[in-house]
């Protein structure tokens, strides 16, 4: 009598979120076509604002809810100015606001494992976090040098995850994934830059220095590699979320049927 055949094991799903600053709120758009289309995806790796996205999603947040929270945020008032001594920005505020947003977890208390990737300035190394309180990970993750405080953590100086590993996909190798989705939010097109105010200034520096290390890196590096068209959005435009949301979704859409070859569902 034949054998009856098992079920094929389905390889294990590695959804890497990728830093860009406001353009990351394509990362909404992402996940909403990913859920409605039922993709399977084991855990989150995110890096700056990817970190932010995954973290509020890991915690149990409505998409459609948070599409709607994003269009009316003024992310001016979570900023705390202050007078510079190693930042512009204390980061408190926007802390307590992640908190809120993730429910003031743990990271073994989420709905879905997340690893958060910071940079240790101390170092210059990149830095993964998945233990202790998700806020401050996340805070250490978005403190982009010169704009926000570091965070001290463990003899470390954290800032911006985007420093060593703007799109970390080995970090995603390394946890085990088999098959990767990665979400870049920065480099499909060249762009001119907004040079309107320091943090504008601080940002382009930032993006200049990343292209040259990631430009020919990724796209053999990731399964799948979503890069929605928001280039022409500006890295502080936090006002045009809804346009973000909405090239997220198509940038999905376009993919999905590599996603479902690679991964299933």
């Amino acid at each position: 009598m034949p054998q009856e055949k098992m079920p094929a094991q389905r390889p294990r799903v590695g959804l890497v979120l990728g830093a860009g600053s406001a353009r990351g709120l394509a990362h909404i758009g992402v996940l909403q076509v990913l859920t409605e289309n039922r993709i399977p995806f084991d855990f989150i790796v995110g890096s700056s604002i990817g970190a932010v996205i995954g973290a509020v999603y890991g915690a149990g947040a409505d998409l459609y809810m948070l599409e709607k929270m994003a269009g009316c945020i003024n992310i001016n008032g979570l900023l705390d100015v202050k007078v510079p001594r190693m930042g512009f920005v204390g980061g408190e505020k926007i802390q307590e606001f992640i908190h809120l947003l993730t429910k003031g977890r743990r990271f073994e208390e989420l709905g879905l494992p997340l690893a958060v990737v910071a940079t240790d300035l101390r170092t210059g190394k990149r830095v993964v976090l998945n233990t202790g309180t998700v806020s401050e990970a996340v805070r250490a993750s978005i403190s982009i040098p010169g704009v926000f405080t570091p965070v001290e953590y463990q003899e470390m100086l954290l800032v911006d995850g985007a420093v060593t590993d703007r799109l970390p996909i080995e970090v995603a190798r390394e946890l085990g994934a088999d098959r990767i989705i990665a979400v870049d939010v920065t480099f499909a097109e060249e762009r001119q830059p907004e040079l309107n105010n320091a943090i504008q200034v601080i940002l382009a520096s930032i993006e200049v220095l990343e292209r040259q290390i990631f430009t020919g890196l990724v796209k053999e590096q990731a399964d799948i590699l979503i890069q929605p068209r928001v280039t022409n959005i500006g890295s502080s435009s936090f006002d045009r979320a809804d346009e973000c949301i909405q090239y997220g979704r198509e940038a999905a859409l376009e993919k999905l049927p590599e996603i479902r070859a690679a991964v299933g569902g």
